[in-house]
Formats: structure tokens, C-alpha cells, sequence
């Protein structure tokens, strides 16, 4: 009988009409050509410059399959070896350095000080420009003939010297001092958004016990913020590895290839010099140490949600 009444009930249920079905399609048809493009124009991409890795692609793509030399011409080049060795020095004080930074003025400004809201615009700011712009502010900051060098000799202070924008050993620190300017407001504002999102009942149940406020900070707060650390080492690690227009504007990797990164040096042989084959290889390498830093963070983070 039962089965009777749900057949009739199946007959007689009226099918859905044009506007209910656009309505149930609707988010994916407005979703689609985002999802094509994603595919396309990033994935798609990304397939794209690894197989041109394996070839011995010059000025035009070539499909005649060469292996792995592309990666060992790479290996023997003296300026890609130069380039990472950049990355390393400016990667690492980028980070601990921004970090750094913004955790101070974060911690600073959680402290409900006056003016609050105008301090962390002014810090925020830096941010709102793009790196080209930061690049080209800072190079004439540092430029010996126009910046800080020849306004404190103006003063009369006819002895200081600050020439680390034509000097090849202190150059790539320069891309740090800038970097450092441009993005710590940034990370600034991720701690900021992790300390007001932390219960009070806590520091005040420290407090209590007699705890001081820097104890506080450095045993409980900080801790509790661990996942913000890693969100901000992810984003300022990424800054460091693709950081092209920065130094494109600021010291074109000079002098000669002092200041190079593998950003500059994948452009420069992909498009300037012919070496399509080179420059996919050295972009697969940067690729491959953001996977470094990205796939150990996401699995910690799926690992203790799994816990």
C-alpha cells in the first residue's frame, strides 16, 4: 500500500519550473567563467612552463624534449646561484624583520592608546602603494647624489657616507629596508585582528595570579597566536620569492647582478634573452620553494583540525 501511495505521490509531484531550475543553476553559471579563468590562465599555466622546462625551448616554445638539462644549466649558472643566495640574505631578514616589527606595533597599539585609529592608518599606508612606487620613493631616498647621503653633507656633516644603493655587497639590503617599510604595516594589522580577537578573561585571570604585562604577552598571548605566525611567515615568504617590481625599480638587480632575485632572473632570460626553456625552469624553482613553505603549513593546519 505503501508503495502504492509513493508511486501516485512521485506521478502527481509537479516538476519544477524555469525559474526554480535558473535559481538552483544560478550560482554556478555566475561562478563558471571565474573557475575557467582559474584553471586556464593559473593551473593551465603552471602545466605550461613545466613542460617548456623540459624542453630546449629558445626564443620561440619548442616541444623537442630535453630531460632535465634546463635545470642543470640552471645549476651551473653563476647568476642564478647569485640570485638565490640574494633571496636567502633578503627572504630572511625580510620576514623576521617584518614580522617582528609588526608584532611590536600591534602589541603597541593594543594597548588602547590615544589617536589609535590615525596611527594605524599612517602604519597601513605603505601598503596602499604598489612596489614600483616603493621602489622608485626609496631609490631616491638612498640614492647617494639625491637622498639621505647628500642632505646630512648638507647639514655639514661632510663625512657621513650612506652609499649602500651603489655598493654591491650592501645593495641587497636596501631591497630589505624597503620591503620591510612597504609590508609591515600589513602584518601589523593580522596580529593586531589576532590580539582584539583573544579573551580578556584571560589576561586578566594572569593578572591576578600577579603576572606582568610582558609575561604575559610572551607566555600566553603570543602563543595563542600561533596560527597568525604562520599565516604571516606564508604571505612575507611569498613576497620575498616573487618579488620582481621592487627590485626592478629600485636597483634592476645591480650593481651588475649584486641585488639579482630569481624573479629578475627568470623575466630577464625568458623575455630578454631567448631562453624560454632556462627561464621556465627557474620559475618552476620558485614555485617549488613556495610548495615548500605552503604544503608543511597546510598539513599542520589539516592534521590538528583532523585532531
Amino acid at each position: 500500500m505503501e508503495h502504492v501511495v509513493s508511486r501516485y505521490a512521485k506521478k502527481s509531484a509537479p516538476k519544477p519550473s524555469f525559474a526554480d531550475r535558473l535559481q538552483r543553476w544560478l550560482p554556478k553559471i555566475v561562478l563558471a567563467p571565474t573557475m575557467l579563468v582559474t584553471v586556464v590562465c593559473i593551473y593551465g599555466y603552471i602545466f605550461w612552463t613545466a613542460a617548456l622546462s623540459l624542453t630546449n625551448s629558445r626564443f620561440l616554445p619548442s616541444f623537442n624534449f630535453a630531460g632535465f638539462t634546463q635545470y642543470e644549466k640552471l645549476m651551473e649558472n653563476d647568476r642564478w646561484i647569485t640570485s638565490i643566495t640574494n633571496l636567502g640574505i633578503f627572504g630572511l631578514l625580510f620576514m623576521l624583520v617584518a614580522i617582528g616589527l609588526g608584532v611590536g606595533l600591534a602589541i603597541l597599539l593594543d594597548q588602547n592608546i590615544r589617536q589609535e585609529g590615525a596611527i594605524r592608518t599612517i602604519y597601513l599606508y605603505p601598503m596602499a602603494l604598489s612596489f614600483i612606487v616603493t621602489g622608485t620613493a626609496w631609490k631616491w631616498i638612498l640614492n647617494p647624489g639625491l637622498g639621505i647621503e647628500k642632505l646630512m653633507q648638507d647639514w655639514g656633516f661632510t663625512n657621513f657616507e650612506f652609499d649602500w644603493l651603489v655598493n654591491s655587497d650592501m645593495s641587497v639590503y636596501t631591497l630589505v629596508i624597503a620591503a620591510v617599510w612597504q609590508s609591515s604595516g600589513f602584518v601589523m594589522a593580522m596580529f593586531l585582528a589576532g590580539l582584539r580577537g583573544i579573551d580578556s578573561s584571560i589576561i586578566k585571570a594572569a593578572q591576578i595570579d600577579g603576572a606582568n604585562l610582558p609575561t604575559i604577552y610572551v607566555k600566553i598571548i603570543l602563543p595563542c597566536l600561533r596560527p597568525v605566525f604562520f599565516s604571516a611567515v606564508i604571505i612575507t615568504s611569498h613576497i620575498a620569492i616573487k618579488s620582481f617590481d621592487l627590485v626592478t625599480a629600485m636597483t634592476a638587480g645591480g650593481p651588475g647582478y649584486s641585488s639579482d632575485l630569481p624573479a629578475l632572473f627568470m623575466y630577464a632570460h625568458s623575455f630578454t634573452r631567448g631562453q624560454i626553456g632556462l627561464g621556465a625552469a627557474s620559475a618552476m624553482m620558485m614555485l617549488a620553494g613556495i610548495l615548500a613553505i605552503l604544503v608543511p603549513y597546510l598539513y599542520s593546519e589539516l592534521r590538528e583540525k583532523k585532531s
